[in-house]
C-alpha cells in the first residue's frame, strides 16, 4: 500500500480532528495519502488535496470515515475502477466498516503486514424505462426501493423474470437487494440474511397487504422486471437510500446483477457470521 485516499463524512462529529491524527499516523508509516479539498483546508495541508473524482488516478486504497451509509456513497463512485475500501467506523452500527476508529494504529500494521484479504462484494444493476426509453441506469451494493410516499394509497409491483411471470406485490412498495443489502432495509421489512459469498437477488415487501406474502430469493442468471402500477402518481425509486427518483403509472424497472463490485477490506480472523452476532445480535465474546 504505497497510497490511500481519505473520505471524511463531514457530518460525523470529531471527524475532522480524527482524519488529522490518521493523516500524520499514515504519513509517519510512509504511506502517501490524499484527502479532498475540504480536508485539506480544515487540517491545514492543502498539499494533500485532491478532487473526490480525481481519486481513483493516485490511490491503491480508500479509507472511509463515517458509517454505512458514507461507503455505499463511495462504492457507488468507485465501483467502475475495482479500488478496495477500508471503512472505519464512526456512526452506531457501521456493518459495512472493518474497523473501529479506537484501533487504527493496529489497523495500519495490519494491512503493512498484508493480513487482510479483499472480499468482493455483488452489485444490482437497475435501469428505469419510461414508454419504452430508457431513462436512467443505477448501481447499487446494497437495493433498490420501489415505494409509495408518505400518505399515498398501496402500489402494485408486477414482478416478472425473464418473460415469466412471478407474481405481484401489493402494498407499500418492495426492496430488490444484494446479499450485501440483506443485512440493511431488507432485514427491517422481515427479509432473510443471505451471506455476501452468495451472489442472489433478494425481493422482499415492504408491508403487503396480504398474509400470504412471503419474501423470495432468486438467481441472478436472469433479468429481474419489475413494472408498477397504482391510483397516484406518489411513488419513487431509491438507490440504497440515497438517491431518489419519482415514479410514474406504468414504469418499468428492469434489474441484474451489475457488472461492477465493491471490493472490501477485510480481516482474515472476522468472519461474516463474526460481525452478525456482534452488530446484530449483540454478542460481544
Amino acid at each position: 500500500m504505497k497510497t490511500v485516499g481519505l473520505v471524511v463524512n463531514r457530518d460525523k462529529p470529531g471527524a475532522f480532528e480524527y482524519a488529522k491524527d490518521l493523516i500524520e499516523l499514515l504519513e509517519y508509516k510512509n504511506i502517501k495519502v490524499i484527502v479532498e479539498p475540504f480536508v485539506g483546508e480544515f487540517v491545514r495541508r492543502n498539499d494533500l488535496a485532491v478532487p473526490l473524482r480525481d481519486y481513483y488516478r493516485f490511490v491503491d486504497c480508500i479509507f472511509v470515515l463515517g458509517g454505512d451509509g458514507t461507503l455505499l456513497g463511495v462504492a457507488r463512485e468507485f465501483s467502475l475502477y475495482n479500488i478496495p475500501l477500508l471503512g472505519i467506523n464512526l456512526g452506531h452500527l457501521g456493518f459495512l466498516s472493518e474497523a473501529e476508529s479506537d484501533h487504527i494504529p493496529a489497523v495500519i500494521d495490519k494491512i503493512n503486514r498484508g493480513d487482510y484479504y479483499l472480499e468482493e462484494r455483488m452489485m444490482i444493476q437497475a435501469e428505469l424505462i419510461r414508454e419504452g426509453t430508457s431513462k436512467a441506469i443505477y448501481h447499487a451494493l446494497n437495493d433498490i426501493c420501489i415505494a409509495k410516499g408518505t400518505f399515498s394509497r398501496i402500489i402494485n409491483c408486477a414482478v416478472y423474470v425473464g418473460e415469466q411471470y412471478v407474481t405481484t406485490f401489493n402494498g407499500d412498495g418492495l426492496i430488490v437487494s444484494t446479499p450485501t443489502g440483506s443485512t440493511a432495509y431488507s432485514l427491517s421489512a422481515g427479509g432473510p440474511i443471505v451471506s455476501p459469498n452468495i451472489h442472489a437477488i433478494l425481493l422482499t415487501p415492504i408491508a403487503p397487504h396480504s398474509l400470504s406474502v412471503r419474501p423470495m430469493v432468486l438467481s441472478v442468471d436472469q433479468e429481474l422486471r419489475i413494472e408498477v402500477s397504482a391510483t397516484h402518481e406518489d411513488m419513487g425509486l431509491t438507490v440504497d437510500g440515497q438517491l431518489g427518483v419519482r415514479l410514474q403509472v406504468g414504469d418499468q424497472v428492469v434489474l441484474k446483477k451489475s457488472p461492477y463490485v465493491t471490493s472490501l477490506i477485510k480481516w482474515k480472523e472476522r468472519s461474516f457470521f463474526d460481525v452478525v452476532r456482534k452488530k446484530l445480535m449483540g454478542d460481544q465474546g
